[in-house]
């Protein structure tokens, strides 16, 4: 393996600390613009009900990315968190949300958020797997979800798919 001098080391850690500054500033500025684009879009609702959780969501987006954007302009960050850790967790993570997405017509929404917990639990799993903390998992995981769908459904009545 090519090992690179103290001096051309330091240049390349300088070059990829400050490429992860700007990416986080370019994301954190997308998010703002999905927030804004948020907030434009719910101000055609017509029940009042439907927009307080987009709008508190959208405007929380938009507070804390402007937040992560003040605090990499006066304090940036040096290590770059995308080349640390295992990349198909991170695929398997987001891929379990999309596919909640696009089950929840046909399954509902209890059966969506079991699923999405479960793929996103093996995903994010980094101890070693035994039966019974697969077990105490599922079933605390199945548990939760379950209390929110009461909650949702029958105590707050929001409509659920």
């Amino acid at each position: 393996m090519l090992d690179l001098d103290p001096d051309t080391r330091s240049e390349t850690h300088s070059q990829t600390a400050q490429s992860s500054r700007l990416g986080s500033i370019v994301v954190a500025t997308m998010l703002i613009i999905i927030g804004v684009i948020t907030l434009y879009d719910t101000a055609s609702y017509t029940d009042i009900d439907s927009k307080v959780f987009p709008q508190t969501s959208a405007l929380a987006l938009i507070l804390f990315s402007a937040l992560a954007i003040g605090k990499q302009i006066i304090q940036p960050t040096t290590v770059s968190g995308i080349e640390v850790g295992v990349w198909w967790r991170r695929l398997a993570l987001v891929s379990s949300m999309l596919l909640a997405c696009a089950i929840m017509p046909y399954t509902g929404l209890l059966i969506a958020c079991i699923v999405t917990f479960v793929l996103g639990l093996i995903a994010s799993m980094h101890d070693q797997w035994t039966q019974k903390k697969a077990m105490i998992y599922f079933l605390s995981g199945v548990s939760i979800i379950v209390c929110f769908y009461t909650l949702f459904k029958f105590v707050l009545h929001v409509p659920l798919p």
